[in-house]
């Protein structure tokens, strides 16, 4: 499984909701870039409280949603760019449905490891100026997924992102995302034993009281 990379992104805490801070608004890097442990070089969080740090430092959306969400906000032009959606990592052809907690990503020196999904916020239906996306994000199961860093390396775009291993103990990124407050509740008895299992899965995810509001 592999997928070519169109565009690795960063940005910097930048005004966003009167005196908040928000650096949602990322643009690709030209050239190479190290991907740290905190994630890649250049980019920061504003919200440290609920955002980024060691299970939250890569932030990959799939571009394979951008012609879905097109159609459905009537068109918006923060989707003819890169990260419109603040991802560090832009590329088609890995949706949730794809990818598993635990699976390793070889991308240019440095391997990357699927911690969890991406908690939706109000700050997304802010910055594209539309309400309902959080609401249709947790009804598509279309919430993008967070990476540790295992190995820290340079990447670019000329780099192919490659799965380098399958933890055993497989949960795909779109089943976490179904185990949210907002669905039905008789999903989440038969997922439990799933999350309780998976040795590779945080903490704060292993528990439905966890799933509260999520933050960007």
């Amino acid at each position: 499984m592999s997928v070519a990379i169109e565009a690795l992104c960063v940005g910097l805490p930048r005004p966003f909701n009167g005196a908040e801070l928000s650096a949602i608004d990322k643009r690709p890097v030209a050239g190479k870039v190290m991907i740290r442990s905190f994630g890649l070089e250049g980019d920061m969080v504003a919200d440290t409280k609920h955002h980024g740090g060691a299970d939250m430092a890569v932030h990959h959306y799939p571009f394979d949603h951008y012609a879905g969400w097109s159609e459905w906000l009537g068109g918006h032009e923060l989707l003819s760019r890169p990260a419109a959606f603040g991802e560090n990592i832009h590329a088609a052809g890995l949706v949730e449905t794809d990818v598993h907690i635990g699976d390793r990503f070889r991308l240019g020196n440095a391997l990357l490891e699927i911690s969890q999904p991406r908690k939706p916020c109000w700050k997304i239906e802010h910055w594209f100026g539309r309400k309902g996306m959080v609401a249709r994000i947790i009804k598509q199961h279309n919430c993008g997924w967070y990476y540790r860093v295992i190995e820290e390396g340079e990447a670019s775009v000329l780099f192919t992102h490659v799965l380098h291993h399958r933890t055993p103990d497989v949960v795909p990124v779109e089943i976490l995302e179904i185990h949210h407050p907002l669905h039905a509740a008789d999903a989440q008895e038969g997922l439990q034993p799933k999350l309780e299992a998976l040795r590779v899965l945080e903490a704060d995810l292993q528990s439905p009281a966890a799933h509260t509001d999520g933050h960007a």
